[in-house]
């Protein structure tokens, strides 16, 4: 496939350098369809990325991952702690479809929707472009002393570049502890909440230092996702790819030469003039074959195209496509190992389905008071203390809450609390006694239900345990 005895890139990836040191790609300015294509998917998803944090429904923030106070919200519907076993289905069912889209479209994730990748390719490059030039232009400021256009150039870089990283900073934070949390944060100024503003600004660094400096290294020895996608491709899996059949034929690549009958003499497609490889983002040579740096940007495929139509060659030299079809010819298949993962999807996501019609809006946990045994009462009353809990779920008061038993007949008494209510998203705790008539018990242990009722509307229901003497009847 790549040149004889040219392997040189298994040994190392391609943003080293032979001391080991940081070698900087300087791609060069992708254009063409796919690159048009990405663009509109890439500003559709930074803007929802943006103002996914500011919009709500129903009350609720329509993204928010808030680990310090345990509250998640995605696409509007709140997660609490005690929802966790639905978060957890959830990552579950994201880690289910990677595997799923890795094994049938290779790394399309990361080349397409991935925001490392659309914050590097569509901003913070473009930005690079506007300001220093196109890669030719990029490699000679980088040779160049530090004179007054390179120190001009640079610091108008830079600031920029923090500005951005400023602001991407604050979107996060928004994901991070609400956006009402961050807008109120910047009306009363940075000096009144001084541990934020530091956050804020060690967010700012991190970013700065990943879209200015470590770059593609994200993609190539950070993320995990790259790892993983070795184990999950194959050769029925559709990826960017050269078709070295075409491109090599009997005698391999070979510049061009005007009016000569290529295919007649041997050489392959390939007019080896490296477009390829100085737009790839990630400075690899597609031609070696599926790499582990290649993100499936698609920035190959423009360029290729674009000097296959000026030589009067055919397009799609490098193209989507799996190793099957460029050996065989064969076209996709649902394979089985998909045909596995497409099932498993869908189990976790009807199981999914499932538990969210059955969650309630409101959780209710009543507990008995531990090391507390039960007290013998009045008129042959047997009494036992317990701790409640009620977490309000939805974005409004549940006001003249009471509880009720519904398996045995007795009585609850809720201490401190005569006007008993749970404010919106929020949760309430107290203790309550609970007195049931010994002849009413069978056993030293019994199960109770409870019924806990906001007005004359149950709401929710719940379990606990009562203890009493040992047949008392």
């Amino acid at each position: 496939m790549a040149e004889q005895g040219k392997d040189n890139f298994r040994d190392t990836i391609g943003t080293l350098n032979e001391d080991g040191g940081r070698a900087f790609v300087f791609p060069k300015k992708p254009s063409g369809k796919w690159y048009e294509y990405r663009k509109y998917v890439s500003y559709v998803l930074l803007i929802f990325l943006i103002a996914a944090p500011f919009i709500k429904i129903n009350g609720n923030q329509f993204m928010m991952f808030n680990v310090l106070e345990r509250r998640f919200n995605i696409f509007g519907f709140p997660f609490w702690p005690q929802d966790l076993y639905l978060f957890v289905i959830i990552m579950i069912i994201g880690v289910v479809f990677i595997l799923l889209f890795t094994a049938a479209f290779g790394r399309i994730f990361c080349g397409w929707i991935c925001p490392q990748t659309i914050f590097m390719e569509m901003v913070f490059r473009r930005v690079e472009y506007w300001i220093d030039g196109d890669r030719g232009k990029q490699i000679r400021l980088s040779k160049m002393p530090w004179n007054a256009e390179k120190i001009k150039k640079r610091v108008l870089k830079w600031i920029i570049f923090f500005i951005i990283s400023f602001l991407i900073a604050n979107v996060f934070l928004a994901y991070l502890i609400g956006s009402d949390q961050l807008l109120r944060y910047i009306t009363d100024g940075p000096f009144t909440h001084v541990s934020t503003f530091v956050s804020l600004l060690i967010f700012t660094g991190v970013f700065y230092f990943v879209f200015a400096w470590f770059r593609e290294q994200v993609c190539i020895i950070a993320c995990p996702y790259g790892r993983l996608q070795g184990v999950l491709l194959d050769d029925k899996s559709i990826v960017v790819a050269y078709d070295h059949k075409r491109g090599e034929r009997e005698t391999g690549r070979a510049k061009f030469k005007k009016n000569e009958d290529r295919e007649a003499i041997g050489k392959g497609d390939c007019i080896d003039c490296f477009q390829c490889v100085h737009v790839c983002p990630t400075g690899i040579d597609i031609r070696n074959g599926t790499q582990l740096e290649c993100v499936n940007c698609t920035a190959c495929i423009d360029a290729c195209d674009h000097m296959m139509e000026s030589v009067d060659l055919p397009k799609g030299l490098i193209r989507y496509a799996s190793e099957s079809n460029i050996e065989k010819k064969e076209k996709f298949k649902f394979t089985p190992r998909l045909k596995g993962y497409t099932a498993v999807l869908g189990i976790l996501i009807a199981v999914l389905v499932g538990m969210l019609f059955l969650r309630n809006d409101v959780e209710a946990r009543i507990l008995r008071l531990p090391g507390q045994l039960y007290e013998h009462k009045a008129d042959n009353m047997i009494s036992n203390v317990y701790t409640f809990k009620l977490v309000n779920k939805t974005v409004k008061d549940i006001e003249d809450i009471h509880f009720e038993l519904m398996s045995h007949k007795g009585s609850i008494k809720v201490v401190s609390k005569d006007d008993l209510m749970v404010k919106e998203q929020d949760l309430t705790e107290g203790t309550l006694f609970i007195e049931i008539n010994a002849s009413a018990l069978s056993d030293d242990k019994e199960k109770l239900r409870i019924g806990i009722y906001s007005g004359g509307d149950l709401i929710e229901t719940t379990t606990t345990n009562f203890l009493g003497p040992r047949s008392y009847n």
